[in-house]
């Protein structure tokens, strides 16, 4: 099915997607966005919801009238997006898994009818950030890093993901890439055998707080060289999963915890 070339009436169904096009001056082109779509609040707060990423509600987007529904494959399903497309909707299902795609996709979203200003407000800040991160791990040695996504279990996430080629780039080894399967489960004593020098503990998904940080450092990872070095913390998820405008400060962020730890 083809993409409008500039869709007048769009839902969203991925919170970073929502946020990005508020940035690039296509707010206003957003009829429906979904229960976790929170950025920015004040262009959210007036927008119908359609309930959530996982099962949101087919009958009330058709009733928007959209011309395009933004998807994406990890967070949407393939059966919502199916009935949608079986209504006639067209649906642009998209899957960023490094940072290079992200920034294509950030490009692309721009097409759908942002300004050259807007774009380039968005686009080269990101552009910058990449260029930044990648200057200052040439020929510096990694960083060992652990990264959770959950607790009780506890879970993290391989190579195939994201936020794994968005720590590389920043020069973070993920000492996980080679799990199976993409958010693995992973014993906290695996973590300690790992001895990472950073362990990053984002406040989304899982909703990790300061006294994680320390209960970590004081308790199974008290031997790791980021127990030692202070480096147990509670980072801004958001930074961490999702594309769009905020890349440019998770990179920042993450170059600078890299550097950091070489110290």
């Amino acid at each position: 099915m083809r993409v409008p070339r500039e869709p007048r009436a769009i839902v969203s169904l991925v919170p970073s997607v929502t946020e990005t096009l508020f940035e690039l001056g296509l707010g206003d082109r957003l009829v429906g966005v979904t229960d976790w779509c929170v950025h920015p609040a004040d262009g959210v707060a007036r927008l119908p919801r359609v309930r959530g990423t996982k099962n949101p509600d087919v009958e009330a987007i058709a009733a928007l009238g959209p011309d395009l529904v933004l998807a994406n494959l990890e967070e949407n399903r393939a059966a919502d997006v199916a009935r949608l497309r079986e209504r006639g909707i067209a649906v642009w299902v998209d899957y960023p898994r490094t940072v290079d795609e992200a920034v294509a996709q950030v490009r692309w979203l721009a097409g759908l009818g942002a300004s050259a200003t807007d774009a380039a407000r968005v686009i080269d800040p990101i552009v910058r950030a990449v260029a930044a991160a990648d200057a200052s791990r040439a020929g510096a040695a990694p960083v060992r890093g652990f990264v959770a996504v959950w607790k009780d279990p506890w879970m993290t996430l391989s190579a195939d993901t994201y936020a794994h080629d968005l720590l590389a780039r920043a020069g973070i080894e993920n000492a996980f890439a080679g799990a199976e399967g993409r958010y693995p489960r992973v014993a906290i004593e695996a973590v300690a055998e790992a001895d990472p020098e950073v362990v990053l503990l984002p406040d989304e998904p899982f909703r990790f707080v300061p006294r994680d940080a320390q209960d970590l450092a004081s308790g199974p990872l008290s031997g790791t060289r980021a127990a030692r070095a202070g480096a147990i913390r509670v980072v801004d998820g958001t930074l961490v999963f999702w594309h769009g405008p905020r890349m440019a400060a998770a990179l920042d962020l993450l170059t600078s915890i890299a550097v950091g730890a070489r110290r």
